[in-house]
């Protein structure tokens, strides 16, 4: 073994006797053993030496690495240790060339291989170290989840989520230690499920059903208004629709979402795909604090809340790859701040309402190129009797891109 190359070895229920010889050889001539207490404890003994992780962790890593270097290291992982383990750190840590990553199978494909589900057709969230919140953007009818939790508690708030968005008769399974001897598998419904799970090592599969009162949320932008808590601050579902398309996330980019009210561009910009992030920034605490719950509600828990004005709540965010102002267009030097933070071959959209801010993006086009749309919409409203048409205030929309360097 190259003493420069470090093997990480994925390990299951089953330990020892359900490893490859590939495996079990990198273990054998490993001298020195990095792993979680459990994993540690599935290895029969040898030479190496047997560190168990610290925690934190993730601090610790870099140095406990450069402790060692030199000696021929083996790392042992749950399952795959590239899917929501160890291997992904340690790849980033020290690039792919270092690392000789040898997978177990994992437990979603466990779990895939009880149920008789097809893998590619199933959705997979972690609730660990992650808020139990996230479930919220997979929940849909007809959909198959499976939830990686974090603890026995799993299935009681997994059934409790559901419940709460109105599919309480999805069917659940809990599957505890799959692939181990004392494997064990549960079935029932969410509006019934009261028991924690047998271990604390755990997957539950949802089958989702909705309920007649369930909230259906499309993955395409345009939510409707009212799934979104706000104080009338908000950005309305056709003018929201449009303005995401100008905006134009791609997978991976970041946005800020300037003057956010309710946050409802921010928390549509995360819903486009798992690795999109939002950074919402809003000067009044009540509405931050409601941005939080929203994107919480919709499934997006980790958009970023930043309370404070802008442009100085900007100073020190990741640079973004688009910028969203829906507020505080008059506020001076707030457009060439949130310009010059701007990636390269990003999107700046700003949506104007009043005439001062509208007077501001038409001459920031003449100085900035880009496009500009306005966007008048009406909805049929009880007049008396009848029904008219009641024009909401028009939006003039301002487009443009930053050229790549």
């Amino acid at each position: 073994m190259d003493a420069r190359v470090i093997s990480v070895v994925g390990i299951g229920a089953d330990g020892w006797d359900g490893l490859a010889e590939t495996s079990r050889k990198a273990l054998r001539e490993a001298e020195v053993l990095l792993g979680g207490r459990r994993q540690l404890a599935l290895v029969p003994g040898g030479k190496a030496e047997r560190v168990a992780w610290p925690s934190p962790l993730l601090p610790a890593l870099p140095g406990l690495i450069e402790k060692y270097e030199g000696r021929a290291i083996a790392v042992l992982a749950s399952g795959d240790p590239m899917f929501y383990g160890i291997g992904s750190t340690l790849a980033e840590l020290l690039g792919p060339a270092r690392l000789r990553v040898l997978p177990h199978p994992s437990s979603v494909s466990l779990a895939c291989a009880r149920l008789g589900w097809p893998l590619e057709r199933v959705d997979v969230v972690s609730l660990v170290g992650r808020p139990a919140e996230t479930l919220n953007a997979l929940v849909a009818p007809g959909r198959r989840v499976l939830v990686l939790g974090a603890d026995r508690e799993a299935p009681r708030i997994v059934a409790a989520l559901l419940t709460g968005r109105g599919f309480g008769p999805s069917r659940m399974t809990v599957l505890g230690d799959l692939g181990g001897g004392n494997e064990t598998l549960r079935h029932g419904t969410a509006d019934e499920w009261t028991e924690p799970a047998a271990s604390a090592l755990n997957i539950v599969a949802v089958e989702c059903a909705p309920g007649p009162d369930a909230v259906r949320l499309p993955r395409t932008a345009g939510l409707p208004d009212d799934v979104f808590e706000h104080d009338g601050q908000l950005t309305k579902s056709e003018v929201r629709a449009i303005t995401l398309a100008r905006l134009a996330p791609l997978p991976g980019e970041l946005l800020w979402d300037v003057g956010a009210g309710a946050g409802s561009v921010a928390i549509e910009w995360a819903r486009a795909h798992p690795s999109c992030a939002a950074v919402a920034v809003e000067e009044r605490p009540e509405r931050a604090e409601r941005i939080g719950r929203n994107a919480g509600t919709l499934g997006v828990p980790g958009v970023r809340v930043v309370t404070g004005r802008a442009p100085d709540a900007l100073d020190g965010l990741p640079r973004p790859d688009a910028v969203f102002v829906g507020g505080g267009l008059t506020v001076p030097g707030l457009l060439e701040r949130c310009w010059d933070a701007l990636r390269p071959g990003g999107r700046l959209v700003a949506n104007a309402v009043t005439l001062e801010s509208e007077a501001l993006v038409v001459q920031a086009r003449r100085t900035r190129g880009g496009e500009l749309v306005r966007v008048g919409v009406e909805r049929a409203a009880p007049l008396g009797g009848f029904t008219a048409w009641r024009p909401a205030m028009p939006v003039t929309i301002w487009t443009t891109w930053k050229d790549s360097e």
